[in-house]
């Protein structure tokens, strides 16, 4: 069972077993660099984001409780980071992405290159908030509960920013056509 697995893994990188950690990296970071850059939208700053995630989680690993949320927790660090790292670039209230967000974009629109610059001005007009929760989940699959939990929010504030978020990538791409 994978989960079984994954607890096991865990287990083994919580007493110090570094091939354990380095398992958990390598499930994850594919994870954690998507996530990162369709928050920042720059691959080098989203590489380092990732990075960073990990070490944190390796120094603070004794502190996760539920094994079976260490993908969830992952993300949060990663989120924060990403947060941090916006409120240091940010001349601005509102901060604009520069579009290399085409690994997960392509996800999305992989035959059309004009949807994904459609996509990526869309995305890159939404405040940090709505994109964020649009990311965790329409791209990384989270349910409105884990988001809730990994962005420290109540479960509706989740709700009516991916509410909001839809109708204002949906405003955005009606007049890039």
């Amino acid at each position: 069972m994978v989960d079984e697995e994954l607890k096991h893994i865990i287990h083994r990188a919580k007493r110090g077993d570094r091939e354990a950690f380095t398992d958990l990296v390598q499930r994850y970071k594919g994870h954690v660099y998507r996530y990162a850059v369709g928050m920042l939208g720059d691959r080098m700053d989203a590489e380092d984001v990732s990075q960073e995630a990990f070490i944190k989680a390796y120094y603070s690993l004794s502190s996760l409780d539920n094994e079976f949320a260490f993908s969830s927790w992952i993300i949060r660090i990663a989120a924060n980071l990403c947060k941090d790292r916006l409120k240091k670039h940010a001349k601005s209230a509102e901060q604009e992405i520069n579009g290399e967000q085409n690994e997960w974009i392509a996800d999305l629109h992989a035959a059309n290159p004009l949807e994904k610059l459609s996509i990526e001005e869309g995305l890159s007009r939404l405040s940090a908030g709505h994109r964020e929760v649009l990311l965790l989940h329409e791209v990384q699959g989270y349910n409105y509960e884990e988001i809730a939990e990994m962005i420290d929010v109540p479960l509706g504030t989740v709700k009516s920013r991916l509410f909001a978020a839809r109708i204002n990538l949906r405003k955005q791409l009606r007049r890039e056509d």
